[in-house]
């Protein structure tokens, strides 16, 4: 099989950990490179021997070592008694006999003509943050971004990111959460458009052509293996990244060695502030690029509001704050714990507009939705937290509904608030937390929203 020069085994395998039954090329095209010295293999799962003769299941994809996360059979494939990694399992069983393909030959080399065609202007704070970017990549130091949902900063982003790719170096951008690559991917393409971007999440099928500023989630990362000259992972502290050994893992596995791997985040955990203090590698922005104050959470009680839906009422207040909204044409996000909870309001809540929608994390059609949303097809949306980050929408107003509940925590109270009040032209809305008793996660997250407009340098 003839093959383009964008669409060899090459470009597609460099900086790839790629299951062989999965190649898009053909099993001749694969033994060829393998005998020629361009390819190598490893094994899917491997043991060795712990204290005590305790056997270590290690996978070679997502670097699982949590024995619960193992299942064995009998494989029909080698006839053996076989032992595969639940922990990536989503991205294709890899078991005991599976065989891993990385790239040994020569390296991609990759584009140094590009072009940033973002034509904004930054803040002093943000121009402050970009520069300490680039100055913390030509150290090859990690760098944390910690800036007010807002803040801008994507924008942050781009002329650091055009620097590397003038040396012709590849760039990964990841995050957690799909929504918030489907919302970066179009604005990355349009301040490079003569770079090669590629946006990778699940049931999206990879492209032959070797991208040079790669978008991923980052369950995508398990899938590479020292790919990336520099890694920025937005959204850092958001799950499952936070919570899941084998993502940080990937993200890890995915840059080249001393590569910096740098964080973006409104709302970093503690211990990943101080390590940036300490290598003197920290921004942090606390004031929004419009120069508005952060939305302050309202408290509005709705007692017994689950009872009410179960025997189909709408609260009241709920009711007229979802009227008021579609009466005068606001765009709105109203945040659940749990789809079966939403499931049961959105009926209620149709019977306001029927053109109201609900979406989550399975929802086949949930980048629609947000996008009927944007264009004004739908009047709102209720949403489980899948949303909470990485959107924007014009004028859109945001209320939760049981913000009492365990899952909304403070780093997600204060991302759901962010969504409020983004753009210059409407840098104002409301902020409900409609609830059942007034939690510390509340009471902390209104708490930082004041410290850091006192920051920004509003009393």
């Amino acid at each position: 099989m003839v093959r383009t020069l964008d669409g060899t085994v090459q470009s597609f395998l460099d900086g790839r950990l790629w299951h062989r039954e999965h190649t898009p090329f053909s099993m001749q095209e694969i033994k060829r490179e393998i005998d020629a010295g361009n390819i190598r293999t490893m094994q899917g799962v491997v043991t060795q021997r712990g204290r005590f003769g305790r056997v270590i299941y290690r996978c070679n994809r997502c670097l699982n070592e949590n024995e619960a996360r193992y299942t064995h059979f009998d494989c029909a494939k080698c006839g053996g008694n076989c032992t595969y990694c639940r922990s990536c399992l989503k991205m294709g069983r890899v078991s005991s006999c599976t065989e891993l393909l990385y790239w040994t030959g020569p390296p991609v080399q990759f584009s140094q003509k590009h072009v940033n065609h973002w034509q904004g202007t930054l803040t002093d704070l943000q121009k402050r943050a970009s520069e300490a970017l680039i100055a913390s990549n030509e150290k090859g130091r990690s760098h944390l971004i910690f800036a007010v949902c807002g803040a801008g900063k994507t924008e942050i982003l781009f002329e650091p990111i055009h620097r590397l790719l003038l040396e012709g170096k590849r760039i990964c951008v990841a995050a957690p959460r799909v929504d918030v690559i489907l919302e970066l991917a179009p604005r990355f393409q349009q301040a490079f458009p003569k770079t090669r971007v590629t946006a990778l999440y699940g049931g999206v099928k990879p492209t032959l052509e070797p991208a040079q500023l790669i978008l991923a989630t980052t369950h995508q990362l398990y899938r590479f293996h020292e790919a990336f000259d520099v890694v920025f992972v937005d959204e850092a502290d958001a799950f499952p990244y936070t919570a899941d050994e084998t993502l940080q893992k990937a993200v890890q596995k995915a840059a080249k060695k001393d590569a910096p791997i740098h964080f973006v985040t409104a709302t970093p955990a503690k211990k990943m502030i101080r390590e940036a203090i300490q290598n003197d590698a920290l921004s942090m922005i606390p004031r929004r690029f419009h120069g508005y104050p952060l939305p302050v959470p309202t408290y509005v009680a709705l007692w017994r509001y689950e009872q009410q839906i179960i025997r189909g009422k709408l609260p009241v207040k709920l009711h007229q704050w979802i009227e008021r909204q579609v009466t005068e044409g606001m765009p709105f996000l109203l945040f659940f714990h749990n789809i079966e909870l939403m499931e049961m309001t959105l009926p209620l809540i149709q019977k306001i507009d029927p053109r109201i929608k609900s979406v989550h994390a399975q929802d086949e059609q949930r980048k629609d939705k947000v996008l009927a949303l944007r264009n004004k097809q739908t009047p709102g949306l209720l949403t489980t937290t899948i949303l909470e980050r990485g959107i924007t929408i014009p004028k859109v107003q945001v209320a939760v509904l049981g913000a009492e509940q365990a899952i909304f925590n403070k780093s997600a109270l204060i991302q759901i608030g962010g969504r409020v009040g983004r753009s210059k032209d409407a840098p104002n809305g409301d902020f409900i937390l409609f609830h059942h008793g007034i939690t510390h996660a509340m009471d902390d997250a209104k708490k930082e929203i004041l410290l850091l407009n006192q920051k920004g340098g509003f009393r």
